[in-house]
C-alpha cells in the first residue's frame, strides 16, 4: 500500500491521504502502524481516531524498529531511485508498483506472495467468524483456509508515503 501525496507531505496533506488509504483495508486488518519521527505525522491522532489503528513512533535513529518498512523502502528504490522526483508519478503509477511488490514472493512468507498470505489470512478469519456465529467450534476450515504454522506470521501491508 503506497500513499499518493501529489501536493507534498506536510501533515495537512499526509493525514487525510493516509486515512483514506488505510480505510481501504478491512477493519479486522487495521491494527498498528509504526512510523519514524517525521513531522508529516504531526496529525497522527486524527489518523488513529478515523481508522481505529494504534500508531507508534520509532525512537530517533532506530530504523531497526521498523524493519519491514526499511526493507520495503529498499525494494522501492528499484522503482524510484534515491533522489527521484516523485511528483511526476501518478496514483496509478503507485498502485502498479504496489501491486508488483505485493505479487513478489517473500522468503519470510515461505516464498508466498503478500497477496497470497493476505488471502489466506482473510479466509481463515472468515471461517472463524462463521464458526463463531453458528456456535460450531469444530476444527473444520473453509476451502483454502489453512492454519498458520511454522512461525510464519500473517503478512500485512507496509504503508509508505511516496
Amino acid at each position: 500500500m503506497l500513499v499518493h501525496l501529489p501536493d507534498g507531505y506536510k501533515p495537512e496533506q499526509t493525514a487525510p491521504a493516509l486515512t483514506e488509504q488505510l480505510e481501504t483495508l478491512p477493519t479486522s486488518l487495521r491494527r498498528t502502524l509504526t512510523w519514524d519521527q517525521g513531522s508529516e505525522m504531526r496529525d497522527w491522532k486524527s489518523v488513529s481516531a478515523a481508522t481505529g489503528i494504534d500508531i507508534y513512533f520509532c525512537d530517533p535513529h532506530a530504523p531497526w524498529q521498523r524493519g519491514s518498512n526499511e526493507n520495503t523502502n529498499g525494494i522501492l528504490r528499484q522503482y524510484f531511485p534515491k533522489g527521484s522526483d516523485l511528483s511526476v508519478h501518478s496514483k496509478a503509477d503507485l498502485e502498479w508498483v504496489s501491486r508488483q511488490l505485493n505479487e513478489r514472493p517473500r522468503k519470510r512468507l515461505e516464498f508466498r506472495t503478500p497477496i497470497e498470505e493476505m488471502e489466506r489470512l482473510l479466509l481463515s478469519m472468515t471461517a472463524r467468524i462463521r464458526r463463531s456465529a453458528t456456535g460450531n467450534r469444530s476444527p473444520q476450515r473453509s476451502v483454502g483456509a489453512t492454519r498458520l504454522g511454522g512461525g510464519v506470521k500473517p503478512a500485512g501491508y507496509t504503508v509508505s508515503s511516496v
